[in-house]
């Protein structure tokens, strides 16, 4: 099973880019997970997913944020939110039920400039944590998308002078390992322990061409579905955003 998860940063654009379709021409994958839409869906044309199921989630205010999960599986069910009318307006959050998972998809909001909003991100991170630990107890999950956070010192390439930035918060970090204190695992970390390995660059001063980079971009799966797991990697190669894609691949058998 191949999945996919992309902050397109607004799917109209990299639409007129070129790169999405060849995206999912190139890679055809099961589940194709995206971030900041910042569109409706009657608002774009997707020919080239004809065919897949498709859960969007949009921003009461237009043209922002956004998610949406598509899908050549129907998905057993499919939930927008987290269930908390204080968190659920920016359309950040959708989810998929399959046989054996919850798929969540999520764009977690960003604390900003001089952390102006790390008191509400810190609000989220317990909610979202809460909500998907609550799924947990049905079936295992697996979360997806632009979490808005480097976890640790090799998730960027410039550590010491983020310290105190959105993004690179001491706060925001260690909410992340609340995550992985609850039993899930950052995959990528799983198989890759080296630095230089980025999801995010600004589009000033030639960022991506230097790899001065922040990797923001995570499969987070239960330990449970761990040893199902085959790979787990940055999709560095395929533009059209200021973010590339990430890609989870699951062993046969799991759907």
């Amino acid at each position: 099973m191949n999945l996919i998860s992309w902050n397109v940063n607004g799917i109209r654009a990299a639409l007129k880019s070129g790169h999405f379709e060849s995206l999912v021409e190139s890679h055809a994958p099961d589940v194709l997970c995206l971030q900041e839409t910042k569109a409706r869906p009657e608002q774009v044309t997707l020919d080239c997913l004809n065919g897949y199921h498709a859960t969007w989630n949009c921003a009461e205010k237009a043209g922002y944020s956004g998610t949406a999960i598509f899908s050549k599986t129907e998905p057993l069910s499919s939930h927008l939110g987290i269930g908390a009318d204080e968190h659920d307006k920016e359309g950040r959050v959708v989810t998929a039920e399959f046989r054996d998972f919850f798929l969540v998809n999520v764009y977690t909001p960003n604390s900003q400039r001089e952390l102006v909003r790390l008191p509400y991100r810190q609000q989220w991170n317990a909610a979202f944590l809460n909500y998907v630990t609550t799924l947990e107890q049905t079936k295992p999950v697996i979360f997806c998308g632009d979490l808005n956070v480097a976890h640790t010192e090799i998730d960027l390439a410039n550590p010491k002078s983020n310290r105190k930035n959105a993004g690179f918060s001491d706060e925001e970090r260690a909410d992340f390992d609340k995550i992985v204190s609850s039993g899930y695992a950052d995959s990528f970390r799983a198989f890759t322990q080296d630095p230089g390995h980025y999801s995010w660059w600004t589009y000033r001063n030639d960022a991506r061409e230097r790899n001065i980079g922040w990797r923001l971009d995570y499969w987070i799966v239960s330990q449970a579905l761990m040893p199902k797991v085959k790979a787990s990697t940055i999709m560095t190669e395929v533009f059209g955003s200021d973010h590339c894609p990430v890609r989870l691949e699951l062993k046969r058998g799991v759907h």
